[in-house]
């Protein structure tokens, strides 16, 4: 036997060898890839559970904010019976700061406008406790204050920044619920 039908022969059985090898690398290589892909899917699509989750509690929290920050609430809850003007408006204002700061974490799970509205809510709330309160004595009982409180929110014709604010949170939610089913 000459060496060329040696090499001949040798080559007979190591070319189907290397076909089936790089077809077996090749087969194995897209199932593992794939299997990779489907892994990193579930981790995703797991993620975005979490994150709505995370969403929609940030949701709650600031409505909660919002409710227990608007005067009609927060000042018959912290209005003490003897209380002065100076008083209930010191312990208003430094109630909704101390609310607004435990809620600050929720900045990072809504849009940038549903967190200025939250700012500008708390601002403007301040800035009208403030104003009411410079137009009676600080000696005056706490109850003129109050009443006038109530009074101004009775008789706002325009919507009020809390409510403003809760239906942007709502809509802003709704969107976010909508856009994962």
């Amino acid at each position: 036997m000459s060496i060329g039908a040696q090499i001949f022969e040798i080559l007979k059985y190591i070319i189907p060898a290397i076909i089936v090898l790089i077809a077996s690398v090749v087969i194995v290589n897209k199932f593992l890839v794939g299997e990779f892909k489907r892994k990193q899917l579930a981790v995703f699509r797991e993620g975005q559970g979490t994150t709505l989750r995370l969403r929609l509690q940030a949701y709650e929290r600031l409505i909660l904010f919002i409710e227990r920050a608007h005067p009609r609430n927060l000042v018959p809850r912290l209005y003490v019976k003897g209380m002065t003007v100076s008083e209930l408006q010191a312990l208003t204002v430094e109630q909704i700061k101390t609310e607004f700061e435990h809620n600050m974490s929720q900045q990072i799970y809504v849009s940038p406008q549903v967190w200025n509205t939250v700012i500008s809510v708390k601002e403007q709330e301040i800035a009208m406790i403030n104003q009411i309160a410079q137009s009676l004595k600080p000696e005056d009982d706490a109850k003129e204050l109050n009443a006038r409180i109530i009074n101004f929110i009775m008789t706002r014709e325009d919507a009020t920044p809390t409510e403003i604010a809760l239906e942007m949170i709502n809509n802003e939610a709704k969107m976010v619920m909508y856009q994962q089913a």
